[in-house]
């Protein structure tokens, strides 16, 4: 979530048609259960021809009375209009459109993909489309330590298995586990995924030198930690720097010149947050004094 409010909307508005898409013109198309709220509207859509953006709505109400005060006013306010534009892309726009009508295998992946990609754009902006996307962000407010794709993916299990039963389709049940874990992967990698870093630890002698000259090669901020060797127990500096693929490249060039001698190991960190790296908010946003 980003400071500019028409950007987050932008991406809000992108995210629920993206996220639409894949229900409606892949998953609901090749009749491929989905998900929580949108996986129950599809099985009333499917049994009464109930509009699936108008029964996401009417589902969703005491759902969204329950966590309100946990997640706070203003996502409340963001996933109500999330649900808004949900509805309204799957019950006014993409019927105009073409659907998905091929191979229910592909539609399956196509599916996951693309619905992982829209949810993943919704959460980002710190939103939810509500029903069980409101019970899965509550379960990471408070514990924030479980990955968001696996809580989406064990609250899809109960729905999944309800498609199969009531459609009496065994096959149903397996392209819907193919479809919602990659829903899941996506959200975990466009999440967390896309903030990760590569993190060197640099071994030397001259960490003050060793830090200016990566401020000055690659732009980047680094930490110097005060060791001493475990043979010889003599001081020495452990230049910590977290930075991108590419930066890491340059970093090593840098010390081949600088301190051939250093002792360097590279390491890939799956996410970083602070100054220079995107963080991520759940929930009530944190107010800084």
């Amino acid at each position: 979530m980003t400071e500019n409010r028409l950007k987050n909307l932008a991406l809000e508005v992108l995210g629920c048609f993206v996220s639409a898409l894949g229900v409606y013109s892949f998953a609901v198309a090749a009749e491929v259960p989905v998900t929580g709220i949108a996986g129950i509207g599809a099985i009333l859509y499917h049994l009464f021809g109930l509009p699936i953006g108008l029964s996401n709505i009417l589902l969703n109400v005491p759902i969204v009375l329950f966590c309100f005060r946990l997640l706070g006013r203003d996502f409340f306010l963001r996933s109500v209009r999330c649900m808004v534009l949900f509805a309204f892309f799957t019950d006014f726009v993409l019927p105009a459109l073409p659907v998905y009508s091929g191979d229910r295998f592909l539609a399956a992946l196509c599916g996951g993909v693309v619905m992982g990609i829209g949810d993943a754009l919704i959460y980002m902006q710190n939103s939810s489309t509500g029903g069980v996307d409101f019970i899965t962000m509550a379960i990471k407010v408070k514990h924030p330590h479980l990955p968001f794709g696996n809580l989406t993916f064990g609250a899809a299990l109960a729905v999944i298995l309800a498609n199969g039963l009531v459609f009496r389709d065994v096959d149903a049940i397996i392209y819907g586990l193919i479809l919602n874990f990659l829903a899941s992967y996506i959200i975990n990698r466009m999440m967390f995924g896309f903030n990760s870093c590569m993190l060197a630890l640099i071994v030397t002698d001259d960490g003050p030198a060793v830090c200016e000259a990566i401020d000055r090669a690659v732009d980047r901020g680094s930490t110097i930690l005060k060791a001493y060797g475990g043979y010889k127990q003599d001081r020495r500096d452990v230049v910590l720097c977290a930075c991108s693929s590419k930066q890491l490249y340059e970093v090593e060039k840098l010390m081949r010149k600088l301190d051939p001698n250093s002792f360097m190991i590279m390491l890939q960190a799956n996410e970083v947050q602070g100054e220079g790296f995107r963080r991520l908010v759940l929930g009530k946003e944190q107010k800084h004094r």
